[in-house]
């Protein structure tokens, strides 16, 4: 069992918390990368530094993808809102 600030680990499950927010683009591209790719600790270095230089180019990509997938659904649901006449509440998505 290996845990973390506010993340515990056993076996295959992994649970991390957060206070009143859901995760940020970064958290998630953190979690989807240990399923991308692994580096053992055993590993040669020069592989290693390879595959965590490779890691740190995949994580750049997926925050960049879920930021966008994140703007383009408050685009969504801000349309969705205004047409539906709740002004109010499809702005307080564009100061999020």
């Amino acid at each position: 069992m290996r845990g973390g600030q506010g993340r515990v680990e056993v076996g295959t499950v992994s649970v991390q918390a957060t206070s009143g927010r859901g995760l940020t683009a970064e958290e998630w591209a953190e979690r989807c990368l240990k399923h991308i790719i692994h580096v053992g600790e055993d590993a040669n270095p020069l592989i290693r530094d390879q595959a965590l230089a490779y890691q740190d180019q995949i994580r750049k990509v997926l925050v960049t993808y879920m930021d966008r997938a994140i703007k383009s659904n408050r685009t969504t649901l801000y349309n969705i809102l205004l047409n539906q006449g709740h002004k109010d509440m499809a702005e307080i998505l564009l100061k999020l």
